[in-house]
């Protein structure tokens, strides 16, 4: 790894880290942060497939009030600088992802807990209307994010061509990798049914048992046909359904008069 590129994936980790708590552009979810990586390390095609298989696990992590989600940010990070420089699989990229992105959850709340000091000093700095002072503050509070990725990816990458990261990998038993990696497939599962409850779908749960069925008893089919096959599927049920279309409504019957009729009603 050249010095240009190191700089270049500790760029994309700090702004990762940062996006983070931003939620805005979403450029922490693993299918952009393991894209990015793989285009600055020379392997855009790992990254591809190991930042598509992990957003399909992060799909579900999602902040609910004051709930931490697990950190996609980290895991995309750091398993991409594993899998690349390392030379792993995917499969062992998405056996450590799992446990960097709860390790990435306790340190995030940490971050934060410490940014509560910003947060102070910005309401003082709002008493004597000192507006430079309260940016600061935000953005101060704001890098700490950004290095509590980039701090580990940048570690990470420094040994990551060597022999230690190997070592580390190898000295995980089997089972334990093979279980993160199962657990791994249950968390898709597990995402895909929160998105559809929240977006109160439950209709379209025949449709989501359906496409892992194709999937599990269909080896032949890979994504691209499964892919063209819910798109017909979900037109055809568009097309069917009535809630998609406008109802025409017959005009309601004029209710009968029972009360006594005025003089200009008699004449």
């Amino acid at each position: 790894m050249t010095p240009v590129q190191f700089v270049l994936v500790v760029l994309v980790a700090l702004i990762a880290g940062m996006a983070s708590v931003l939620d805005e552009r979403q450029f922490h979810r693993p299918i952009v942060t393991c894209t990015l990586m793989g285009l600055v390390l020379g392997d855009l095609q790992t990254g591809i497939v190991l930042g598509g298989s992990l957003e399909l696990i992060a799909l579900g992590w999602m902040n609910v009030g004051a709930a931490m989600a697990p950190d996609a940010a980290l895991a995309g990070t750091v398993a991409s600088a594993v899998v690349i420089l390392g030379h792993q699989s995917v499969g062992e990229g998405i056996a450590i992802a799992v446990p960097l992105a709860a390790a990435g959850q306790v340190l995030t709340i940490f971050v934060r807990t410490i940014a509560v000091f910003f947060q102070h000093q910005a309401d003082r700095f709002a008493e004597q209307a000192n507006f430079r002072g309260i940016e600061l503050m935000h953005f101060s509070a704001l890098l700490l994010q950004g290095l509590r990725v980039a701090i580990p990816t940048a570690a990470v990458a420094a040994v990551a061509g060597t022999s230690i990261v190997e070592q580390w990998l190898n000295a995980i038993p089997d089972v334990v990798t093979t279980g993160l990696q199962i657990a791994g497939g249950f968390i898709v599962v597990v995402g895909y049914a929160m998105v559809i409850n929240m977006m109160k779908a439950r209709s379209l749960m025949p449709f989501f048992f359906l496409g892992f069925v194709l999937a599990a008893f269909i080896p032949d089919f890979n994504l691209v046909g499964l892919g063209i096959i819910g798109a017909c599927l979900a037109v055809v049920y568009v097309q069917l359904n009535p809630v998609f279309h406008d109802r025409i409504q017959a005009p309601a019957p004029a209710a009968a008069s029972t009360g006594p009729r005025l003089d200009n009603e008699l004449e």
